[in-house]
């Protein structure tokens, strides 16, 4: 319930305050943050689940300034920052701010580490899948996932050598399209190792696919073994799904994820962590106040302008709140409705 100056000034404050400080002494704990993101996942299941995936994923962050931390990145063609986000399904489990001028997988396994120990510590027995794209197709990452229980399915990026495997299967594509004018998928699988950068050979499933513009193959890394997720079904069902993640972080974007104006990476780091606890609680009402409604799964843009962003009169007595909509506003109904069923909620969740 901050106002902005009393936000500003957790912004502006450092990492450690000193007691001659006079002004800047609110300090912000952030692994207390990075916990409470994690704490707030758990504690939204009544009963430990069998299984998750946690997925990563890097995006930039368009920066207009001289702010610390940005550079100008090739891929994107702009000055940015490149923050990584972590999602289990709809739950942001990790939200770090960082500079553009680093591997898309750089500290992820620290992220990984930190939030893997955390899930266990409340569900020792439960089953973890790791998703990203080829960014964080990494030995580093992957070594630490084989020795610590978790499961991955990373994006391979293509070389001669992987096309050269599969080039039997190419054909067998080319000529089904040719015959049909239909895309054509054919699905293979082998044992793979890089000459340097691997230190064992692994499990890849490559699909060898032929469009209109020509032939487009594609190929994952995976710990997972055949008898758990044939070659077609892991490719399609499970590794394709780490797309909705891109919609999760375009909802960040729509809480002001973007507004990394400072001059500091650290107090961009802060406004970082408001929106991602923004999210946390469109989320929340998602899943407790609209379940069941036609907006159970609206975006989080849909529920601000809908739903928050709107016009009312507020009086404040001793004994109530009083809230009044206007008599045009369509939603009225489903706003109480919300409401209620917000206020009949345990305090645990």
């Amino acid at each position: 319930m901050a106002g902005k100056s009393t936000l500003n000034r957790l912004e502006l404050t450092g990492e450690a305050v000193s007691e001659e400080e006079r002004y800047k002494k609110i300090a912000m704990d952030q692994a207390a943050v990075d916990r409470l993101l994690v704490d707030v996942f758990l504690q939204a299941h009544r009963e430990p689940p069998q299984e998750i995936v946690l997925d990563l994923d890097a995006t930039d962050d368009p920066v207009h300034g001289n702010q610390e931390g940005r550079f100008f990145h090739g891929y994107y063609g702009r000055y940015c920052y490149l923050p990584l986000y972590i999602f289990c399904r709809d739950f942001l489990l990790g939200a770090r701010l960082r500079p553009s001028n680093i591997d898309a997988s750089a500290g992820s396994r620290e992220e990984l580490e930190r939030i893997v120990t955390q899930i266990r510590q409340a569900w020792p027995e439960v089953k973890i899948t790791l998703r990203g794209d080829a960014g964080f197709c990494r030995e580093e990452l992957m070594v630490w996932c084989e020795q610590n229980r978790v499961n991955y399915v990373l994006g391979l990026a293509k070389n001669e050598r992987l096309k050269a495997a599969i080039a039997p299967d190419l054909e067998q594509a080319a000529a089904a399209y040719a015959a049909t004018g239909q895309a054509a998928r054919v699905f293979q699988e082998f044992t793979y190792q890089t000459r340097e950068s691997w230190s064992r050979a692994r499990r890849v499933i490559a699909k060898a696919e032929h469009l209109e513009k020509g032939s487009n193959p594609r190929f994952v890394v995976t710990s997972l073994s055949p008898q758990v997720w044939e070659a077609r079904a892991l490719y399609e069902e499970l590794y394709c799904a780490r797309g909705e993640m891109e919609n999760r972080i375009k909802e960040q974007l729509s809480l002001f994820a973007d507004r990394t104006s400072t001059a500091f990476l650290r107090s961009n780091q802060v406004r970082l962590y408001f929106s991602s606890v923004a999210y946390l609680l469109v989320e929340a009402l998602r899943r407790l106040g609209l379940a069941g409604t036609e907006w159970a799964h609206a975006q989080c843009d849909t529920l601000r302008l809908k739903l928050l962003k709107i016009g009312a009169l507020i009086r404040i007595t001793v004994r109530k709140v009083w809230v009044s909509l206007a008599e045009g506003y369509p939603y009225a109904g489903l706003f109480a409705q919300v409401y209620a069923r917000l206020r009949a909620l345990p305090l645990r969740c």
